[in-house]
């Protein structure tokens, strides 16, 4: 399998596990109005999905096969952060999904430029982040000791989703030499893991949340 469909499969994945995840949290919505925005959200991965599945096609890669190798470690991350209530998924979605697009978008440096815009473009937009941020500070606002318990909670979100992507590098040398920019050094996979690290923090930082 050529080394873009290994990234286009791990995101066709992502992006379709991202419908179920989004479809499942807009119930935890404490209102109609919120519960519109986060289903709203679950239909654009769903769109998402069809774009790069037929990408794949065009590749020759089936989308089932592309996506087949990552199911294992896309399935551990979710069942070991499944939200508890509606601050939780925000928190997941908000920090979970930033870690995730963050790792994408190093990866799609790599890529010709027909793919790499596709990559780009599918991943989660601005208003997804900015609605998820604009909740998280709001329920801070109202209620400063919520801060202690979404941080702790958003600790172990990237700590998982870190363990998983290592995981993932590890399993897939293809993808790993996309990562390396072809030259698969584990060691300048260590160093996105760092940038992936910095990017959190600020992330964290911004709707008030210790990292």
């Amino acid at each position: 399998m050529p080394p873009v469909a290994e990234l286009l499969g791990l995101l066709a994945y992502a992006e379709l596990v991202a419908f179920d995840q989004m479809a499942a949290d807009a119930r935890l919505a404490p209102d109609l109005r919120r519960r519109a925005v986060l289903s709203e959200m679950a239909a654009r991965e769903i769109d998402n999905y069809c774009r790069l599945a037929n990408r794949l096609l065009e590749l020759g890669v089936e989308a089932e096969a592309a996506m087949r190798p990552y199911v294992g470690a896309l399935r551990d991350y979710h069942d070991q952060t499944k939200p508890k209530d509606w601050l939780e998924a925000l928190a997941k979605a908000y920090v979970g999904d930033g870690v995730a697009d963050d790792f994408y978008r190093e990866i799609a440096a790599y890529l010709e430029p027909e793919d790499r815009d596709l990559v780009l473009d599918v991943l989660h937009d601005s208003r997804h982040a900015d609605f998820a941020a604009a909740e998280l500070r709001a329920a801070i606002a109202a209620d400063p000791k919520v801060a202690n318990r979404l941080s702790m909670w958003s600790r172990r979100l990237v700590g998982e989703a870190l363990s998983q992507a290592q995981r993932v590098a590890g399993e897939r040398v293809a993808l790993a030499g996309l990562i390396a920019s072809g030259g698969g050094d584990l060691s300048d996979v260590q160093a996105l893991f760092k940038r992936l690290t910095s990017a959190h923090t600020a992330r964290m930082a911004a709707v008030g949340l210790n990292n």
